[in-house]
Order: structure tokens, then sequence, then C-alpha cells
């Protein structure tokens, strides 16, 4: 049986931003509909544990606009809302939502506040050049789109390679520099031991 990973969420009028909070997910797979349909699905850890998230959001949405990003942590949508306006709550069953969904309060934003925060938020979330439209997944003819077909590898987004990169690049350099310090003071030591056998 699946599982629920947790799910973040703020909005602006014109976007939402979608967290699902997964470390190492693989087999990541996305539906988005017009009708505001949001499904995801991927395994996670050794044991490929499933986890999976249906919901219907409160209005429609352009999917041809929306965009995510597969990280090491996490996957981000944003997503385009069809109309410039707030919604009320995330999804549209009314009551208690679903104990996996939580407010993202890192980026949550009170209507009156948006355009102070819109240039802060806009620079801290780097969706790059990949969005959903580039996954077949939908399009003007109003059809849903699915990634499922061809799998969707979280490891062909991974926002995490340049700081790896570094941190090699930082070990490489801190071995090479233990090494040079130890052939001078190897040097240092055997030139030591020379000058005491010339004294003997």
């Amino acid at each position: 049986m699946s599982r629920h990973p947790t799910v973040k969420w703020a909005q602006r009028s014109d976007v939402l931003y979608i967290t699902v909070d997964l470390q190492d997910a693989q087999d990541v797979k996305l539906k988005l509909e017009p009708e505001g349909k949001f499904s995801f699905s991927a395994t996670s850890g050794a044991d490929k544990i499933p986890y999976e998230v249906d919901i219907d959001l409160y209005d429609k949405v352009d999917v041809n606009e929306s965009k995510s990003s597969v990280g090491k942590r996490n996957i981000c949508y944003l997503v385009k809302k069809a109309e410039n306006k707030w919604w009320k709550r995330l999804i549209k069953q009314e009551g208690r939502p679903p104990v996996f969904l939580k407010v993202d309060w890192d980026k949550w934003v009170d209507e009156d506040e948006e355009h102070e925060q819109e240039k802060k938020l806009g620079s801290d979330m780097d969706f790059g050049d990949f969005d959903f439209s580039k996954l077949n997944m939908g399009g003007a003819t109003g059809e849903g789109f699915d990634a499922g077909g061809e799998g969707f590898d979280a490891g062909d987004e991974d926002d995490d390679s340049d700081t790896e990169d570094e941190n090699m690049e930082e070990t490489l350099d801190a071995e090479k520099g233990e090494a040079s310090h130890l052939k001078k003071k190897e040097a240092t030591t055997s030139a030591s031991g020379e000058a005491e056998e010339k004294k003997d």
C-alpha cells in the first residue's frame, strides 16, 4: 500500500507553490489536468517504498505554464492558475484537509503582502527550463497529461550536482595538501637523521 509524502503549499494570485517532501525520489510520475486534478507518485529508499498523492485542486490551472523541479530532498511544482485570483484553500474538499497537506510557511505570503514578497520568492526558487509541457503532459486540447508512460527519473534533474562537484574538488585539494605536507615532513626527518649520523 502506498504512503502519502508530506505536501506543503503556498500561493500568490497567479501561481501555487507545491512542494512534495520526499528524499531520493525515484520513478517520479506526475499528472496535472486543466480541471485541477493533481497526481504524484514515486518510490523512495533502498526498499523502493511507494508514495502517492491524488488531490483535486480548488480551481482550474494552466498546464502549459506550470513547471517542476526534482531535487534530492523534494519535488517542487510551480502551478499556474487559470485565473489570477486568491484561492480560499488548496483543494476543493471542504473541512479539515488531509493530514499530509501542510502550509509552506517559508513561502507563505498574505494577500495584502504579495507585491512586497514577489521578488524575494522568485529568486529563491529555480525551476530552470524544466516544465510540464516538455513532458507531453497536455496542451490546448484540454487533455490531461501523464509523465508515467516513459517514467520520470529524479536523477535527470539533480539540483545538488554542483555542490557535490565542489565538495569533491575540496576533498581532492585537501588530500593533495596533506600529501605535500607529509613529503616535507619526511624530507625534514631524513635530513635531521643524516645530520645526527654525521655527528656520531
